[in-house]
């Protein structure tokens, strides 16, 4: 690459990475809000409500890639044509086609991040919440152990705790435990926290009192602790099994699956659909950056408007990507609906591809703009403006 090529691909890659993580960022935050009740109902910390949210991020990144990089090309080339760079590049004998290649060689790098992610980052990262959120949901000391209720574990132990605090510190314990015929125990805890070990999962209990009422004695016995461990391994599940979703399966578990599979055997539409996507991917951002290059990327003077341009380049980009969506769905039932998504990308890469070796300038016609001419006069002369000519 030239001096001029590593000033454009520089400074592509540099609004895409901006935008990239501007976007994700606003999008993650609403994702992330909803995931609250991890801290306020079930008493997880901080840190693991950020490493479930975070896991999401990947799959964010994938949809929003090609659109991050559909505005970098059109920021890099409204900057351009606004310095006269443009211009400048063209009367040098720069074609179009010439000054299309930096923004090739970053949409190569854009295409190499989405594969990846597509392939393996996007789905390990699922298939992790997945079994995060597995671990959760079969902890019984997070979900049936609410504050306030009397919580029957087995056919003779009672739990209760009086509230959660931060950091998973539980307050006001009670434990009725009588499993054992000969002996019932009763232990009140001021706190207690849950421990996970190589030898299971333990209620440490803090500040408390043990009384033991064995068979044949009157009276009790009763020994006050600091520190007392309650074997909770057995209510404790690990949450391994995990059934694995189509979201949540590698590119290449897509590609083979198993005949066995109850999943697939459920929904193989489905398996279909979420295959052709994964390959599909990577085409995207070459068809949005062709498209946005088609409309912006011919060289105009600064007297020239590119609002036609922009928006023609908006609507295009949103259009196919609408499509795409509208497609992946249809896929499901109908097979031909991927050959349809397919058909669309290559049009339009082709489409993209022909107006910029051609030179073509996108431009609206003569009558529209008379048209929207006219119509500014009209409003300018009811608002007793003259109209400019």
């Amino acid at each position: 690459m030239g001096s001029i090529d590593r000033y454009i691909f520089r400074t592509t890659l540099a609004s895409f990475a901006l935008v990239l993580v501007s976007l994700t960022g606003v999008i993650w935050i609403t994702q992330a809000l909803r995931g609250i009740d991890l801290m306020t109902s079930q008493g997880q910390t901080i840190l693991t409500f950020l490493g479930i949210t975070s896991l999401v991020v990947p799959a964010l990144v994938l949809i929003i890639s090609p659109i991050a990089l559909m505005i970098a090309i059109s920021h890099t080339l409204n900057k351009l044509a606004t310095d006269s760079e443009i211009i400048v590049m063209n009367a040098a004998g720069f074609s179009p086609l010439r000054l299309f290649y930096p923004f090739f060689y970053a949409t190569c790098v854009v295409a190499l991040l989405v594969a990846f992610i597509a392939a393996y980052l996007a789905p390990d990262g699922m298939r992790r919440i997945k079994q995060w959120d597995a671990e959760i949901t079969a902890d019984v000391l997070t979900n049936i152990l609410q504050p306030g209720r009397f919580a029957q574990l087995d056919k003779n132990l009672t739990i209760r705790i009086r509230e959660r605090q931060p950091g998973g510190i539980l307050a006001g314990i009670f434990i009725d435990d009588r499993r054992d015929p000969n002996e019932r125990v009763s232990i009140v805890a001021e706190h207690g926290e849950v421990v996970k070990n190589e030898n299971g999962s333990f209620l440490v209990l803090k500040d408390g009192n043990l009384q033991r009422f064995e068979a044949g004695k009157r009276d009790p016995a009763l020994v006050a602790f600091g520190r007392y461990g309650f074997d909770m391994s057995k209510f404790s599940g690990q949450g391994h099994d995990v059934t694995l979703g189509i979201r949540e399966r590698y590119l290449w578990e897509l590609f083979a699956p198993s005949e066995d599979d109850p999943v697939y055997k459920a929904v193989p539409g489905q398996f279909r659909s979420e295959l052709h996507d994964r390959i599909m991917a990577p085409l995207y951002p070459f068809a949005f950056a062709a498209l946005t290059f088609a409309f912006l990327g011919a060289p105009r003077t600064t007297r020239q408007s590119r609002n036609f341009s922009i928006g023609g380049s908006v609507i295009a980009v949103f259009g196919l990507r609408m499509a795409g969506f509208a497609c992946s769905v249809m896929a499901v039932k109908s097979p031909v609906a991927a050959l349809v998504q397919y058909a669309m990308l290559t049009a339009a890469i082709g489409a993209g591809m022909w107006l910029i070796v051609g030179g073509v300038v996108v431009e609206p016609p003569a009558r529209l703009m008379e048209a929207i001419n006219r119509s500014n006069a009209r409003i300018a002369r009811l608002f007793g403006r003259p109209a400019t000519a």
